[in-house]
């Protein structure tokens, strides 16, 4: 009989170490090394016995055929958008998230709308549960085929037999290698049901989805090799005490990392939310102040986001700094801008900033926004209605440009403003009838035009 061998993983990070000690050499964290057994494969799957070998040659790199690869639509917009345009055949996506942030929904969703044969794998819930969601969001298809297991070897007995157009497995960290000894979701597990599933869907052309669970931390459990394995990794956002959830890559080997999808949900599921800016301002029956309207991009797609600030004489000594959506460390630098350059006394003031609808913007464009916000509510005076705000503040007062100004323009236009707060140095082509654009070159500036 053959010796077993045995080798410790971080859990963290998941290095290999031959011996087990306190601290990982990799990522320096301590007693995270658990002892797995490691067996080699003897086994070959069933899909595998069919398929040919699928090595090439070499061949020279003017050779290389670039035609455009041919997609998988998924009838959803929000999601193809994210992919860019669609799935690949053969591609692998890991697809993570807090728990209850709608994962499952979402995949069942593609599966049932989908005009394709699909293999819905899941280890965390039976068929019967998975048939009941399936009832509340009214949808129902004759191809979406439900399988609950959680050994690969069990799993890849049936995929020969079904040929699906579509892999999804509901999650990785259920899978259990049965030549592996140690639990499911440990280290080796993970690596070895990933590679497995890579490994059929470059040999068989057939796209594969994965849930990975997150940890406290928000990174997805398991080695980070994982996320190296797979072709696109999208991380699926939202606070579960808000309706909007939002859809962003990560990493992307087909396809740009600066989309998002906007989705709502509902009691029937998610809603594809086609134009954020709409839902993302809120109505008003008055005209408030500590409101500001800005003009954002993400990827190639303009919102309009609305910024609130309040502005209070601080109750105790140290006065406070709230951010929802924004980053803190920001809202620190354009205060220090704001009481350095324009004159006004904010250290000893509560300042609170939320962006609405729940979701986090790293735009730098929201600069001008907030300032324009924090101004509104230290003087107690509204801001029109009718005019957006899109610039970059620096260090020393300027007021900057930001990119694709013109996307901004559009999307303002579009929804009925009458002016645009820009930097004077904003590079645009011919004006627009419907929207003035005012520029300027200081925060200064800004503080004489608004109040």
């Amino acid at each position: 009989m053959a010796k077993i061998k045995k080798a410790y993983f971080c859990q963290s990070c998941g290095a290999q170490h031959p011996q087990w000690q306190g601290q990982c050499n990799a990522c320096k964290t301590w007693n995270t090394l658990v002892e797995e057994v490691i067996e080699k494969e003897t086994t070959t799957p069933n899909w595998s016995k069919e398929t040919k070998n699928t090595l090439a040659s070499p061949i020279p790199i003017n050779e290389v055929d670039t035609a455009q690869i041919p997609r998988i639509k998924t009838n959803d917009l929000e999601l193809d958008r994210v992919l860019g345009g669609g799935l690949v055949p053969g591609a692998v996506v890991l697809l993570g998230g807090e728990p209850g942030i709608g994962k499952s929904t979402l995949l069942l969703q593609l599966s049932l709308s989908l005009n394709k044969k699909v293999l819905y794998v899941s280890g965390e819930e039976s068929q019967q549960q998975i048939k009941l969601r399936a009832d509340r969001m009214g949808l129902s298809a004759e191809s979406c085929f439900l399988l609950s297991q959680t050994e690969t070897h069990k799993i890849f007995d049936q995929v020969p037999k079904l040929n699906p157009q579509l892999l999804i497995i509901d999650s990785i960290q259920t899978l259990h290698a049965p030549h592996i000894e140690s639990g499911a979701g440990s280290v080796s597990q993970i690596k070895a049901s990933a590679a497995e599933l890579i490994k059929y869907a470059k040999t068989t052309n057939t796209p594969v989805i994965l849930v990975g669970h997150i940890t406290k931390d928000g990174a997805i459990a398991g080695p980070k090799i994982l996320e190296h394995m797979v072709d696109t990794v999208l991380q699926f956002e939202g606070d579960r005490n808000h309706i909007y959830r939002i859809l962003r890559a990560q990493k992307n080997r087909f396809g740009a990392t600066s989309e998002i999808g906007i989705y709502e949900m509902q009691a029937q599921g998610l809603r594809q939310v086609k134009n954020p800016s709409e839902v993302l301002i809120s109505a008003k029956d008055e005209v408030l102040s500590g409101h500001a309207i800005a003009a954002t991009v993400e990827g190639i797609r303009p919102m309009m986001i609305e910024v609130q600030a309040l502005v209070s004489s601080a109750v105790y000594g140290t006065p406070q700094r709230s951010c929802t959506g924004f980053n803190a460390k920001r809202l620190n630098m354009l205060l220090a801008v704001l009481e350095k350059r324009a004159g006004f006394a904010l250290g000893s003031k509560d300042v609170f900033i939320n962006i609405t609808g729940g979701i986090n913007i790293e735009d730098p464009a929201l600069d001008l926004a907030v300032i324009a916000a924090l101004l509104s509510s230290y003087h107690d005076l509204p801001i029109s209605q009718h005019i957006c705000f899109a610039a970059e503040i620096g260090l020393s007062g300027e007021i900057r440009p930001v990119v694709k100004a013109e996307l901004r323009i559009q999307e303002a236009e579009k929804l009925g403003f009458e002016s645009i707060a820009i930097s004077k140095f904003t590079k645009l082509g011919a004006p627009s009838k419907k929207i003035k654009s005012l520029p300027f070159n200081k925060v200064e500036a800004l503080v004489d035009f608004l109040f």
